[in-house]
């Protein structure tokens, strides 16, 4: 009972569907159902799992089934369907054999609101104080910030428009998607 409780939490981290909050043009999602795995190793070797480990800091690879994210020398953030919940973190462990290492499921600690649209970043900068720029911050880049009052990951993937990923502990998800769809108004 409890684990299927744990896995619908994770389906529906929100209970919200997308919403363009009036006609902004920007369009808040929160993220489907995914695994997420936080990642500890000094000496990662070039990857692990199918996964590059050697990418510089501040960047994320991958694709929307599977992404990672490098938020410090040694610490990833890593996201992956809800399939491999059980399965990535054993290949994992397989592929970083001895090496001292911690991979933590946060599954049930993250939650994902996809934000995009022309506009996206005018939203986020509503409460984030990065430069999101193109120059700044291009599609493949990956940070921790501040969003509001709120610590997150910020994502931005690649796409023909603007996308963006805010990662955010559950218990912050409701500030950080009200915060979302408010700026996103203002900026319409």
């Amino acid at each position: 009972m409890l684990e299927a409780l744990y896995r619908t939490a994770r389906a529906l981290p929100l209970g919200r569907p997308a919403a363009d909050p009036a006609g902004s043009g920007i369009l808040i999602r929160p993220a489907g159902a995914e695994a997420r795995v936080s990642l500890r190793v000094r000496d990662p070797g070039p990857s692990a799992a199918g996964l590059p480990l050697d990418r510089p800091i501040n960047t994320v690879s991958g694709d929307a089934r599977r992404w990672i994210a490098r938020l410090g020398p040694d610490e990833w953030l890593i996201g992956s369907d809800e399939a491999e919940a059980d399965a990535l973190p054993a290949a994992l462990a397989a592929d970083l054999g001895e090496r001292p290492h911690a991979i933590v499921d946060i599954s049930h600690r993250n939650v994902g609101i996809d934000v995009s649209g022309a506009r996206a970043a005018v939203a986020l900068n509503a409460g984030c104080p990065l430069d999101l720029g193109e120059a700044a911050f291009p599609a493949g880049t990956a940070t921790r910030t501040l969003l509001g009052k709120a610590e997150i990951v910020l994502i931005r993937r690649p796409g023909p428009v603007p996308l963006y990923r805010v990662e955010c502990w559950r218990s912050f998800s409701t500030y950080v998607h009200g915060f979302l769809t408010e700026a996103a108004r203002s900026a319409g």
